[in-house]
């Protein structure tokens, strides 16, 4: 039983002598270690060396998963290098203490394991991870700016050598069961139904930990580390620059010089925690951070799952928005007109089930999940209906009124337009209150935002179910007003036609995609007009601003034909599949700002007009919808905070 001491933790001792030890933070949802809860656990682990059991298993008693990482409240509170130096010293030493254990300690982990939660099952002897969708295993310190400081940094590289570790620490990504298993930072990857007997087997059987193979060995090897060093921090530039996000090189300096030991780094280097944590990136990257969990928070009052979606159209959205259905679980239905329409959208699937779940028979599953449906039989099963059609007004209102006549009177009516106003598509409804709007953006598999668009007529219950089902399906939904273009290509819009005009004006593509990554944008604008396609680009500008004359060389390029990406040649050539570009040109001076003004005008204007509640979630907006610069915190809170 938790103790008024220790509210948190619970130590229950079985007929075997084996300890185990819970944690499921009081009034919380998740875990997360706060000072309270790692002081906590400090004394359960004295407690329980005093009286040493036969082993150690330490599990969670959350639903959600092990444990989330470190409380980032208590980041947010540093305001010295004592504060920043406190928190390294207390998870470090903590968990030192686990490791030194003399009997054997087991981590448990079902559902996420992240950051500090990582870093606390690295300190035990053994690993046991169960083999369930929800279960990630990472160290995403490096995307809040900061670095693993309670021993991640060290204990990885041992458990999984240096190049496996490595990938995981500089770029924050998270892996499941199975690749924690191969990679030698699980030692068991097992079903539910035995996670208990495995972990109570493994304790009595005290097998030998698991050591390194010969040849990743030699990759912790003080002479050889600053050779992977140096490969990896090639790849991280290639990525990211130093002055933009500097956590990634930290962590490599770490590593070099004191072995991932964050405490050997002296206040005064720009690696310490003490630095990166109060650098703009980090409290940037922290705020974007926060505005992340605020998306996920949309839709957490309604409990409603859907089981099965039809998608209506299999062009490269709609395929697209099926497949990704099907491989978060669901039973999906596409249709179109003809078998042969449908075919490309399948061979896709099949390549991105493939690309991301690896087991065949997962694969499998996952195309089992996904039907053609030619005749649309799937309607009258769905939870969940999304057209995903050109952009046609005419071919929308009858595409729906079909839908209407077939649909369950619960299913929620979707349409993915970019750019009719819900309003439009509703008119020849017979309930005109059930559209709604779920914009998703290209490539699907890559973008994490939905917007729900809501019109005017728009129940406003079906907002949260509608939310509920995007994050079912592990995207961001940002609730948005039915106007021309939404958000997201609201403000990118003007950005991407002034970007044009720079190019009408001579300055060369090169130029001014270099400037726009120089300011930390993932792409520059004319690559991303021409990713986006030069039709589509035209056509957004007229909606938004049809008095407004196109780009001279815009109208040029559409007018031959040559579309973008899509055609191998837009404003680039991309013949090859990739943008063929020359050496640019030295940047005038100002032209960084000319790009950005219009989009963060557009930002504002689109706050004015209420089109999203507020300005964090404008900002959330443009980061995850249009890849703004992340280590600037939005075009809002880059304006306010920069005078921009």
């Amino acid at each position: 039983m938790p103790t008024a001491a220790n509210p948190d933790w619970r130590l229950e001792r079985d007929a075997d002598g084996i300890a185990w030890l819970t944690f499921d933070k009081a009034g919380a949802s998740t875990n997360t270690l706060s000072a309270e809860s790692l002081q906590e656990f400090r004394a359960v682990l004295r407690e329980v060396s005093g009286s040493p059991p036969r082993g150690l298993v330490i599990r969670s008693g959350k639903e959600s998963g092990f444990i989330a990482g470190a409380d980032i409240e208590e980041f947010e509170r540093v305001k010295t290098v004592d504060d920043a130096l406190s928190i390294v010293r207390r998870g470090w030493e903590i968990f030192d203490e686990l490791a030194a254990l003399s009997f054997p300690t087991l981590a448990l982990v079902r559902g996420f394991c992240l950051g500090g939660g990582l870093e606390l099952a690295l300190a035990c002897r053994y690993r046991v991870v169960v083999d369930d969708p929800a279960t990630r295993l990472g160290l995403p310190e490096v995307m809040l700016g900061i670095v693993p400081a309670w021993g991640g940094m060290r204990r990885l590289p041992r458990v999984a050598g240096a190049p496996a570790a490595l990938d995981l620490l500089l770029t924050g990504r998270t892996i499941d069961a199975r690749r924690a298993k191969k990679l030698g930072i699980a030692d068991e990857c097992v079903p539910p139904r035995i996670m208990m007997n495995t972990a109570r087997g493994m304790i009595l059987a005290v097998p030998p930990p698991r050591s390194l193979p010969f040849p990743l060995s030699l990759t912790l090897n003080r002479l050889v580390r600053p050779v992977i060093a140096a490969q990896a921090r090639r790849q991280v530039a290639r990525r990211v620059r130093r002055e933009h996000y500097p956590a990634p090189y930290a962590i490599l300096d770490i590593w070099v010089k004191h072995d991932g030991d964050a405490l050997s780094v002296p206040a005064s280097d720009p690696a310490s925690i003490a630095r990166l944590i109060q650098t703009p990136t980090a409290m940037n990257l922290i705020r974007v951070f926060r505005l992340q969990e605020r998306l996920k928070s949309f839709g957490r009052e309604d409990a409603s799952r859907a089981r099965h979606v039809h998608v209506v159209g299999a062009g490269t959205m709609g395929g697209d928005i099926g497949a990704w259905c099907a491989l978060r679980g669901l039973t999906v239905t596409l249709q179109d007109q003809t078998a042969q329409r449908l075919k490309p959208a399948m061979e896709r699937a099949a390549r991105l089930f493939a690309d991301r779940l690896k087991d065949p028979r997962r694969v499998r599953d996952a195309l089992d999940r996904l039907a053609p449906d030619v005749a649309g039989d799937g309607v009258a099963r769905a939870d969940v209906i999304i057209e995903a059609i050109f952009e046609n007004l005419e071919t929308k209102r009858s595409v729906f009124k079909a839908l209407e006549a077939r649909a369950r009177p619960d299913a929620l009516l979707a349409t993915n337009t970019s750019s009719i106003p819900l309003e439009d598509i509703a008119a020849e409804l017979e309930d005109p209150t059930r559209l709604i709007g779920l914009h998703f953006f290209n490539p699907v598999a890559r973008m994490m935002l939905v917007e729900i668009v809501v019109g005017s007529a728009t129940r406003a219950e079906l907002v949260p179910r509608a939310a509920a089902f995007v994050r079912q399906i592990d995207k961001l939904p940002l609730p948005v007003k039915s106007a021309p273009g939404f958000l997201v290509n609201r403000v990118l819009a003007p950005y991407l036609n002034e970007a044009m005009r720079c190019v009408d004006e001579g300055v060369s593509p090169e130029t001014i995609d270099q400037a726009a990554v120089g300011f930390g944008m993932p792409m520059g604008p004319v690559e991303l007009a021409d990713t986006v396609g030069l039709d589509i680009c035209l056509e957004v500008g007229k909606m938004l601003d049809p008095a407004a004359p196109a780009p001279k060389k815009l109208s040029e390029l559409i007018a031959a034909g040559h579309l973008g990406r899509k055609t191998k040649r837009g404003f680039y050539d991309w013949s090859t599949g990739k943008a063929a570009k020359a050496s640019p040109e030295p940047a005038a001076p100002g032209l960084v700002e000319r790009l950005m003004r219009p989009y963060v005008a557009e930002a504002k204007a689109a706050l004015a007009d209420h089109i999203v509640a507020d300005a964090d979630l404008v900002d959330a907006g443009a980061i995850f919808g249009t890849g703004f610069a992340p280590f600037r915190g939005g075009p809002l809170h880059y304006a306010a905070s920069s005078g921009a």
